[in-house]
């Protein structure tokens, strides 16, 4: 195996893990640029079709307005985004003003657990979910509930489709956990950056058109439920940084903007929004092939299974995740096999994700989807 420290090529000053564990929460796709014979990134998981055409012309257009601030209410984006969550003049009406742009999921993660009220805080039902959540709520020195408690809790945050294990729950179930599993006056964060995969029918499995669900639980229990989506991974523009949270009703959206530094949506990123919420073919040869490719590659990685088994006495692997999702995650039942397996994919220049690193329970390796060429 090759050292680490010689991967890029010698300059052992090079860190392929730039995270501070201290204070940062790992995520992928930190070591493709350090990584001498690069090929392709499966750290992420991003769309395998790469980053639509019509958004990369958007962005190359925009780049001599950079010596402009950017809109201060996000404008055209941000209408241009409501229409794609909610396409009929009816719903697009009723809920534009519910919506705010961010930097990447990330900085609305925050910013509404920031200002959510003092407590208890609780993961969804998985045994294991990005721990982004967690890090700031224990950051905000809140008491961290384990995901099975049957306390319910004040704040509590569930990813669905969950990264990285793939499990999901559909609407009605998602509903009657959370009704079960948050205090009266608490605070419901639900992520569903990978639920656009589910299909040209995704919105009607979106907590984005549960109106009534969410107006119940404001009116009879005082519960805010707040919609988060990373917009990086259907679009894959990891880079750009674009995130967006529909809250309640208009008035939480404006205090959430009242605390959110201004212009956190540069001038690059909003007229890529603009562009690919347009890009009809973009999705639908997404929703019509990732099933089929996931399918492909877990039949091949199957195999791999059998014959790492059959030469090394391992054992044989198992996958999980829902069809229509854009990642496989794989158990390899043995964390030393995993290792290894991280550390090959690396050298040949295709890094995966390691289970091990910011997430908690098993060891396992995510592997984002490869496109076939034909």
């Amino acid at each position: 195996m090759v050292s680490p420290q010689k991967a890029d090529g010698g300059n052992a000053n090079v860190k392929l893990n730039p995270w501070d564990s201290k204070t940062q929460q790992y995520h992928g796709g930190q070591e493709w640029s350090k990584i001498a014979q690069f090929v392709e990134d499966f750290s992420v998981t991003t769309n395998c079709y790469g980053t639509p055409q019509s958004g990369l012309d958007a962005v190359a257009n925009s780049i001599h307005n950079i010596h402009h601030y950017p809109p201060a209410d996000q404008e055209p984006a941000k209408s241009d985004l409501a229409r794609f969550l909610w396409p009929s003049d009816e719903e697009f009406d009723a809920n534009h003003g519910r919506l705010l742009m961010g930097n990447g999921a990330s900085e609305l993660i925050d910013l509404v657990i920031r200002l959510s009220p003092e407590g208890t805080w609780k993961p969804g039902p998985w045994d294991v979910q990005y721990m982004e959540y967690q890090r700031s709520a224990a950051t905000n020195s809140r008491t961290i509930l384990a995901p099975k408690a049957a306390e319910p809790a004040t704040l509590t945050c569930i990813v669905n489709p969950n990264n990285p294990t793939g499990e999901y729950m559909d609407i009605d179930a998602l509903k009657a956990w959370i009704r079960t599993n948050v205090e009266d006056n608490g605070v419901v964060v639900l992520d569903e950056s990978m639920q656009p995969w589910h299909s040209a029918d995704w919105r009607s499995q979106s907590m984005t058109s549960q109106h009534d669900f969410v107006a119940e639980m404001l009116r009879e229990r005082n519960v805010r439920v707040y919609v988060i989506h990373s917009w990086t991974k259907l679009w894959c523009c990891t880079g750009l940084r674009i995130g967006s949270i529909v809250s309640p009703t208009a008035e939480h959206t404006a205090q959430l903007k009242k605390f959110q530094v201004p212009w956190s949506v540069n001038s690059l990123a909003l007229p890529f929004m603009s562009a690919v919420v347009r890009d009809d073919d973009f999705v639908n040869k997404t929703w019509n092939n990732t099933a089929k490719w996931r399918a492909a590659q877990i039949e091949v990685l199957t195999q791999v299974s059998k014959d790492m088994k059959a030469k090394f006495g391992t054992h044989e692997w198992e996958f999980h995740g829902q069809d229509f999702l854009s990642w496989i995650w794989i158990d390899v039942k043995d964390a030393r096999v995993a290792d290894v397996l991280v550390e090959a994919a690396r050298v040949a220049g295709t890094p995966v994700r390691a289970g091990k690193y910011g997430m908690s329970g098993r060891r396992m390796s995510a592997s984002r989807l490869d496109c076939p060429t034909s």
